[in-house]
């Protein structure tokens, strides 16, 4: 299915104004979601509105937004107030300061969109702008779903990404985690450079594609499973062992990841060869999940 644009407008830097869209970058539809069911008779359940003043279920026409300025009073808000509110990030995406791409903490970022030319005339000042912004990341507003973002946009490959960012007031302070008042502000040359030893031995040139949810692909394990009739078998949990000495703890680590380089592929199958066996289920459902899909 064709993405469809959340968000149509404007991208000005200066006097430079070009048509854009904006689409989202990520998908959640992959997600395994549940639906909740009365256990009885598997009815899936209904969400229902209900005043408790008027004790009865009400319809959405019969709903309105609500302002509580004080405890317990209000003030109505209707749709065509609020749709009064018109800032130049309804339609506009200003892009008001130019940084270093990389000043950014990441977490200031909360989504990704892509943000493309809204037609063919529009792509060339578009190209123009993206490599001129190269290196570089503008910082702007946009108004999307009734609630303003503050915005970073920078190029990305031969497009331009835009990142919906939190404000500073959002963000929680690390001071706030007690529990981090206990850590040592510096530790021992030695402890570090062993862990330093260790973090280099899985250093490697990073590929976010070979990371999958292993969690989704669990529960469809199951799902398939249970649809085929068959018997779900928990692995076993294997406990998580004591770190006594850390510096002891280090060089097995760097002793394990050595042994590992040098161990033969044999014996590599054979240390997985139980994991295989464990899988069976698995195994069948996904051959049940292909019989289904060919039929």
């Amino acid at each position: 299915m064709a993405a469809r644009p959340t968000w149509k407008g404007f991208l000005k830097v200066s006097l430079v104004t070009i048509p854009v869209r904006v689409y989202p970058a990520t998908e959640s539809a992959a997600t395994i979601s549940f639906n909740q069911l009365h256990e009885e008779c598997q009815t899936r359940i209904q969400q229902k509105k209900w005043c408790p003043h008027c004790e009865r279920e009400v319809t959405s026409a019969e709903i309105v937004k609500g302002y509580e300025f004080e405890k317990g009073r209000w003030v109505v808000v209707p749709e065509e107030d609020i749709a009064k509110v018109k800032t130049e990030s309804t339609k506009i995406i200003n892009l008001a300061q130019f940084a270093a791409d990389d000043e950014i903490d990441p977490m200031y970022v909360d989504k990704a969109y892509y943000l493309a030319p809204e037609n063919g005339m529009a792509a060339d000042a578009y190209a123009v702008m993206r490599d001129g912004m190269k290196g570089k990341v503008g910082i702007g507003k946009v108004a999307i779903h009734g609630r303003e973002y503050l915005v970073a946009v920078k190029p990305h490959r031969q497009g331009l990404v835009m990142y919906t960012l939190h404000h500073a007031a959002e963000i929680r302070t690390i001071d706030q985690i007690e529990e981090l008042s206990d850590v040592r502000g510096s530790v021992n040359a030695a402890e570090a450079k062993l862990a330093a030893q260790v973090i280099a031995s899985y250093e490697a040139p990073l590929d976010l594609k070979t990371y999958t949810d292993e969690y989704q692909a669990g529960l469809r394990a199951i799902i398939d499973a249970k649809i085929a009739g068959e018997e779900v078998v928990a692995p076993k949990e294997e406990a998580a062992p004591k770190v006594i000495d850390l510096m002891e703890a280090l060089r097995r680590s760097l002793d394990q990841v050595s042994a590992g380089k040098k161990a033969p592929a044999k014996v590599a199958e054979a240390a997985t060869a139980p994991a295989k066996k464990a899988a069976k289920p698995v195994a069948a459902a996904k051959t049940v999940a292909k019989k289904r899909k060919a039929s």
